[in-house]
């Protein structure tokens, strides 16, 4: 009597199940990679907070180099991930790459005094990978972690905000109460439907009313001129 299961239906299991194992080890290297690069430029950054505005050209090109090799490593993800099904592994990277997004975004708002914010395709370009991909099963940068980052970067600025005042540089809690209202009324018009963004957002109001407070105790003290705003405050200091 022949075998009613064939025989090589549990080797053929066992196959895949040894190379589902190879890629997750894989894709957890790479990945304990970027955490290591993303820890280190989060840790130069956290010195914002204790530095000067004036001290930042000679910190933030450190922070460059911290980012630049963020961008090697996810490329070195994107080219090994982009080989498997995106929806299966995705969970793995996700975290780090949000942390990744954000510490790129918070380097750019720092480094110029318009305060650029990087749109998603911006970044996508920097990082020279693909933006929501619906066609293809590879590797992309999803809205809802450039959203996310965003997220971060809202929290890190309502920290520096309160910092700076003490650092003496009023003008740019200013600057960052501006910058966090306008992100946050943005975030009003979305109609968010993942569930662990829209609790992440719902929590960025108590990140901007710190921030509101910290202006509005600087204008009871005669700081900053009642309209606001950096300028106004530089002319504040030359009278």
């Amino acid at each position: 009597m022949p075998p009613m299961i064939d025989p090589s239906l549990f080797d053929q299991i066992k196959s895949k199940i040894e190379e589902d194992t190879t890629v997750r080890k894989e894709l957890e290297q790479i990945v304990d990679e970027l955490h290591q690069h993303v820890s280190f430029t989060q840790g130069l950054l956290s010195k914002i907070h204790s530095t000067p505005r004036s001290k930042y050209p000679t910190l933030l090109p450190q922070v460059e180099e911290g980012i630049k090799s963020q961008v090697t490593t996810v490329g070195k993800l994107s080219a090994y991930a982009s080989q498997y099904p995106y929806y299966k592994y995705n969970h793995k990277w996700t975290r780090s790459l949000q942390d990744s997004l954000s510490t790129c975004l918070l380097y750019t708002w720092l480094s110029s005094p318009a305060h650029p914010l990087l749109t998603p395709s911006q970044l996508a370009d920097f990082y020279s990978v693909p933006l929501n991909l619906v066609s293809e099963d590879k590797f992309h940068i999803t809205t809802e972690e450039y959203l996310l980052a965003l997220v971060a970067i809202i929290e890190d600025l309502s920290r520096l905000a309160m910092n700076s005042v003490t650092l003496g540089d009023t003008a740019l809690a200013v600057e960052i109460s501006a910058f966090v209202k306008d992100l946050h009324a943005g975030f009003q018009v979305l109609n968010l439907k993942n569930d662990i963004l829209r609790k992440r957002v719902d929590s960025i109001k108590y990140a901007v009313k710190k921030v509101e407070d910290v202006v509005y105790d600087l204008s009871l003290r005669g700081l900053i001129p009642a309209a606001g705003g950096a300028a106004g405050a530089e002319g504040k200091k030359e009278e």
